[in-house]
């Protein structure tokens, strides 16, 4: 965890220039992807359910998309078997499922919605089978995945429901199968995405690991702090997209051209990396518009 220690006269500045900035936001919706080292470390957890809470006090609609890996990771090997992945993506056999099911939608999520109200906040716990929420299929190519699919159906009409009564949806992301049958493990990072669009979110904020996009991965401060989707393609070109976090902003791409007004990868180690981004003129990590 990075700690920032700032003097009083110093918060005081800080609050005054985070007045524009949430006036400019109140009432609008923003979508923040919740996962990495933040869901580990529980200093990070609570500076991010504080800052969530934050927002929503000052009239900011909060939705709450969170992964889980590590936890499905502990359970599994608990049960005697070894996490599987392939090119980097889980593989979910039935029993993983389960697990994926009972971990993320169960554990997880009410378990942030309690640090949520436990900050002084109004939340509730929601998974992609409430209200038909996200549809999938089977996931298709060249490498089997099992269980895991891609949304072909979104309906936002909860998360609107919870937003216009002032409580902040947590949600986990797995999805019912267009046949009615089967349960699916849907990427967050993707439907976080896909919910920031269809709910025309000012803002899709999505937390990792990394400072954001990195002109040479070796040299943390060689961050790019803003990038234009019409140069993406070149920057994958040319290597500095590359590896995991090419799937990240190609999320952060595809909330834009939907109608996105910003999207940002942000380091998810900081803390208070939210307000940060969302309440100060520098911002942290990388825009995309």
């Amino acid at each position: 965890m990075i700690r920032m220690t700032i003097s009083t006269s110093e918060r005081a500045q800080v609050l005054t220039q985070a007045l524009p900035y949430i006036k400019q936001y109140s009432g609008k919706t923003v979508v923040i992807k919740y996962g990495g080292n933040a869901m580990v470390s529980g200093g990070l957890k609570s500076a991010v359910m504080e800052d969530i809470v934050l927002l929503s006090t000052v009239g900011i609609k909060v939705v709450l998309v969170h992964g889980g890996g590590p936890e499905i990771n502990e359970v599994i090997i608990k049960m005697g078997k070894e996490p599987k992945f392939v090119g980097g993506l889980r593989y979910t056999d039935r029993e993983t499922m389960d697990v994926v099911q009972m971990v993320l939608a169960g554990k997880i999520n009410k378990g942030l919605v309690q640090l949520i109200e436990q900050h002084g906040g109004r939340a509730i716990g929601l998974c992609g089978l409430d209200g038909g929420m996200i549809k999938a299929v089977k996931m298709k190519g060249e490498q089997d995945l099992g269980l895991v699919g891609d949304i072909t159906k979104l309906d936002v009409t909860l998360i609107r429901d919870c937003l216009d009564s002032g409580t902040i949806p947590v949600i986990a992301t797995v999805a019912a199968g267009e046949d009615g049958e089967e349960v699916y493990n849907v990427n967050a990072d993707i439907a976080a995405s896909q919910i920031a669009a269809s709910l025309s979110a000012e803002k899709f904020v999505l937390m990792t690991d990394v400072r954001g996009l990195l002109a040479d991965r070796e040299n943390e401060n060689s961050l790019i702090s803003v990038v234009n989707v019409s140069d993406v393609p070149r920057l994958k070109r040319q290597g500095i997209i590359n590896g995991g976090m090419i799937p990240k902003v190609d999320c952060c791409v595809e909330a834009v051209r939907r109608g996105v007004k910003r999207t940002h990868i942000i380091d998810g180690r900081i803390e208070h990396s939210i307000l940060i981004e969302m309440l100060t003129d520098e911002g942290i990590g990388t825009m995309f518009l």
